[in-house]
């Protein structure tokens, strides 16, 4: 018995169909979000691996292209470890926090300002992408004091600026930025990414805030990777906190969810930057991935 061979003009329809399918379940969040600021913290793996890396800015392309208005605080923890030691500087932690002296502080600005934060606009731009790096330094965007003097310039946000970043995305550019801050003392300081990134989401009452992380979400048990939270409120959030149940490298994040959200951020969203695309997954599908937080 001869089979008919697949016509595949009619499998391109399907899959061309397929495509448009999508476009137009996006096509209300789009609707939605259109005008709207979405500040993303990056780090992690998304930063390490080269496939991630362009995936995440050509996301962060599509979606100033359709209105959004994006704005990117990165870390680079493990690029900062690498420079030291190249450099022969011997880190040095307290309570997990890296101990920043003067010698720290000139290899993690040089990092950040000098070689992450351009190359995340160079990458962009590859993209499409209006970009343009700028530091907390700039404009005092962030100003901060000392958190402890045995952690050196390691700083605590006490003011915000974001005037600067405000014109920028008037002028449809996406702004990157490294997370250092003018010491009220004159002196620069190391923030947190996470911390900085919540921060600046509060002040500029951006629409949604956004962690890309190397776990799938937040769980209700670490050691059980079936009871991944999907959806949590504010105060379920802080229960979860409370309890004790969440890691230490987790709660910057969580912390800096609850002060957002209180602040008037719409929602916060904490996702997996190792699997492609999460961003327009999270924000132009009903499915969404990983953890969201509201009120």
């Amino acid at each position: 018995m001869s089979r008919t061979p697949p016509d595949l003009t009619k499998s391109r329809i399907a899959r061309s169909m397929g495509k448009a399918t999508i476009l137009m379940e996006a096509m209300p969040y789009i609707q939605e979000f259109k005008g709207k600021t979405i500040v993303i913290k990056y780090g992690g793996s998304a930063m390490a691996d080269e496939t991630l890396r362009h995936t995440f800015a050509g996301d962060v392309a599509l979606l100033a292209l359709v209105g959004l208005r994006p704005v990117v605080v990165h870390g680079g923890g493990p690029h900062i470890t690498r420079a030291m030691g190249q450099a022969g500087v011997e880190p040095q932690w307290m309570d997990g926090l890296r101990v920043t002296d003067a010698e720290t502080i000139r290899v993690v600005q040089t990092t950040l300002a000098g070689e992450i934060n351009p190359d995340i606009v160079r990458l962009m731009g590859s993209h499409g992408a209006l970009a343009a790096g700028v530091t907390g330094i700039d404009g005092s965007l962030f100003v901060a004091t000392p958190r402890d003097p045995m952690l050196g310039f390691v700083g605590d946000i006490t003011q915000v600026n974001p005037d600067l970043i405000s014109r920028m995305l008037v002028e449809g550019v996406v702004p990157v930025i490294a997370p250092l801050a003018l010491g009220e003392d004159g002196h620069v300081y190391n923030l947190n990414a996470d911390t900085a990134a919540g921060a600046l989401a509060e002040a500029l009452e951006a629409e949604k805030l956004v962690f890309l992380t190397d776990v799938e979400g937040l769980y209700s048990d670490l050691g059980d990777r079936d009871s991944l939270i999907q959806r949590v409120t504010v105060r379920g959030l802080r229960e979860l906190v409370d309890s004790g149940s969440v890691s230490k490298g987790m709660l910057p994040k969580l912390d800096s969810c609850i002060s957002a959200m209180e602040a008037g951020v719409h929602s916060v969203h904490i996702l997996d930057g190792r699997v492609q695309h999460a961003l327009l997954l999270e924000i132009f599908t009903p499915e969404g991935i990983g953890t969201m937080v509201e009120s």
